[in-house]
């Protein structure tokens, strides 16, 4: 099982995504409606992100789909992914997009995680050079700056952290968002986002890693190491991470170095456990880079990395419950 990006399941990913990001239905919409007027189907509500089952999963999907562009510009589906983009990424679109944001009751709206990946989405467009990009980024930046301003106006009143393994998770929230600061240059948010980071976990010890639960698609231990990663420099890190994890050299928790069992993949919650081995795989390979060449702390990460890409790898498709988000997932894994 390959541990790499290729051409050939770059290819493979952008076609799954491209069929989904268009198709309405099913569809589990997130509205809260202040009354019956509000009540409308996915394209009329989202004239973007209406696809992909939810919301979230069709921003990433997109997301998919741009990463691939630029990393593999002469890829068999880029004249369809150009034309996707030219059709849905326009200021008009976006707009609809913007005012559902406005309503009184959509404050907490996708919080965090569908924020997050807005925020990827805008910084994939803005470091692409194919043909169209700067129109397609700027038609989404002003959903991104939306979404940053409800970073900025929620993290001060967020006293404390998420730490369960599913979409409301705040490290997961974190480490995209700072993704985002990197390429859109944005230091206040950045620094209010590490600030955050460090009194949410700084002083976390002993990790116990209680995990997995039955439908989840983060492990709640390795995000954490991963946005504290992203937040600290790597010998800051590697104290902290010996601290977090101080059994790792006997393979303690176990449970985070063993791929988790998937007993049924037409059940979307239980199907989510296939993204839990990717998202592991994903954390593994950020935390390994912290750790010089020939460190074992860096042999068995990347180790269990592969372990984890192994199992969940042949399973990116084959039912629309995993089907209309897990390659999102796999990308992260094999191209971080």
């Amino acid at each position: 099982m390959t541990n790499s990006l290729t051409n050939d399941l770059a290819s493979k990913f952008a076609a799954i995504a491209l069929s989904h990001v268009e198709r309405e239905y099913p569809n589990a919409p997130q509205y809260v409606l202040s009354d019956a007027s509000e009540l409308k189907t996915p394209r009329e509500a989202h004239p973007v992100f209406y696809g992909s089952f939810d919301w979230h999963s069709c921003v990433h999907g997109y997301w998919l789909l741009a990463r691939l562009l630029r990393r593999f510009p002469g890829i068999a589906q880029a004249g369809d992914i150009r034309a996707l983009f030219d059709r849905q990424l326009t200021a008009e679109k976006m707009a609809g997009e913007v005012a559902y944001l406005e309503r009184p009751l959509a404050r907490g709206f996708e919080r965090p995680y569908g924020w997050a990946w807005a925020l990827m989405l805008a910084a994939e467009l803005a470091q692409h050079q194919a043909r169209d990009a700067a129109k397609w980024s700027a038609a989404m930046n002003p959903l991104a700056d939306a979404f940053a301003q409800r970073f900025r106006a929620f993290l001060p009143i967020a006293t404390y952290p998420v730490r369960v393994g599913v979409h409301s998770n705040t490290a997961f929230g974190l480490l995209l968002a700072l993704e985002y600061c990197a390429v859109a240059r944005d230091d206040a948010l950045a620094k209010l986002c590490r600030d955050k980071a460090m009194v949410w976990y700084g002083d976390d010890r002993d990790g116990q890693a209680w995990e997995p639960s039955q439908d989840e698609f983060h492990s709640p231990t390795l995000i954490e190491a991963a946005c504290m990663q992203a937040v600290m420099t790597g010998p800051d890190f590697r104290v902290w991470f010996a601290r977090f994890l101080p059994r790792l050299a006997k393979g303690e928790p176990a449970t985070l170095f063993a791929p988790a069992t998937v007993s049924d993949r037409t059940d979307g919650k239980i199907a989510h456990l296939d993204g839990l081995n990717l998202s592991r795989a994903w954390c593994w390979r950020r935390i390994a880079r912290a750790f010089p060449t020939g460190d074992p702390v860096r042999a068995r990460a990347e180790d269990t990395a592969r372990r984890h890409v192994a199992a969940a790898l042949p399973h990116v498709a084959g039912n629309y419950m995993g089907e209309h988000w897990l390659a999102t997932y796999a990308l992260l894994a094999l191209d971080c």
